[in-house]
């Protein structure tokens, strides 16, 4: 729970240091701002009681396992805006923890989020296309999580990437094409792998207060310089949200995130949906 309070708290950190600056800012204005894209707060649950009373009930929800899934996540931006550049620094976080209390036996509890990404990002605009900016960039990234999961060391990596991108639009917010190397020391032999990667993320407002957003990127890794089984051969991963307004700053909405990846050592590929609802807070400030 420690995890969730300090993802939440970061925005009114940011709140207190720009309390003196504009309360709302325009996105195309030169200059430092802090964009907090959003401090949210994702849970489920689902509570059953007498369950073994009801172990043969034709109606399953009786006599289904208690659960409840929690989870934080923080998407932080500090961007200097120029007439022909963008240098945007980010802090990524997200943290969640699924609790399952079975009819019989002891309450088992899982990860099913935990990620801290920190970024910085540099980007020319060169022309525009449509009412986007559009230009070559490089991003330097470091990867890691809160808590290493269960028997496997904690994520470690640095990766840098080169490419062209087209950003800071009405509804194309990021995309990109770009060629990547990582190094990886998660494990005790450190790997160096290389590939490319694609992204987009875009808005689309509905109608007033009412707006649809997807994050998505792929992943591909081409080489490596030493095996390990555990290695990503592709990673994809999509969220879609659906947003409203609820008060100031606040919204609330149902989302769904698909994670798919598939190593090295195995024959299938793996994945993850998680599908809830969340409640949002955001703001973009001048500095």
């Amino acid at each position: 729970m420690k995890k969730y309070l300090w993802l939440l708290t970061l925005p009114m950190f940011v709140a207190a240091n720009v309390a003196n600056a504009e309360d709302s800012a325009d996105e195309n204005e030169y200059g430092w701002r802090a964009n907090l894209k959003k401090a949210s707060l994702e849970i489920s649950s689902t509570q059953v009681k007498n369950a073994k009373e009801y172990k043969d009930s034709p109606n399953s929800k009786l006599s289904s396992d208690s659960e409840t899934v929690t989870k934080g996540v923080l998407d932080f931006y500090l961007d200097y805006n120029q007439a022909n550049y963008l240098w945007s620094n980010n802090l990524f976080a997200e943290y969640g923890k699924t609790k399952i209390k079975p009819v019989d036996g002891p309450d088992v509890t899982s990860e099913n989020a935990d990620k801290i990404l920190l970024s910085t990002d540099y980007a020319r605009k060169v022309w525009r296309y449509l009412d986007a900016d559009v230009g070559p960039f490089v991003r330097a990234e470091y990867q890691t999580e809160f808590e290493k999961n269960e028997d496997a060391p904690r994520t470690k990596i640095a990766r840098g990437l080169t490419g062209i991108k087209m950003f800071e639009g009405k509804y194309i917010k990021d995309m990109y094409a770009a060629a990547f190397g990582e190094y990886d020391f998660t494990y005790s032999k450190d790997v160096s792998k290389y590939g490319y990667e694609l992204g987009l993320k875009a808005e689309y407002p509905f109608r007033e207060g009412v707006k649809f957003d997807v994050d998505t990127y792929f992943r591909d890794y081409l080489g490596y310089s030493s095996y390990n089984a555990k290695d990503f051969k592709y990673e994809w991963n999509i969220q879609a949200r659906m947003m409203v307004d609820i008060y100031k700053n606040f919204a609330f909405g149902p989302y769904v995130q698909y994670l798919q990846a598939k190593d090295r050592g195995s024959h299938k590929y793996g994945s993850s949906t998680i599908i809830g609802v969340a409640v949002d807070y955001s703001g973009l400030w001048n500095l």
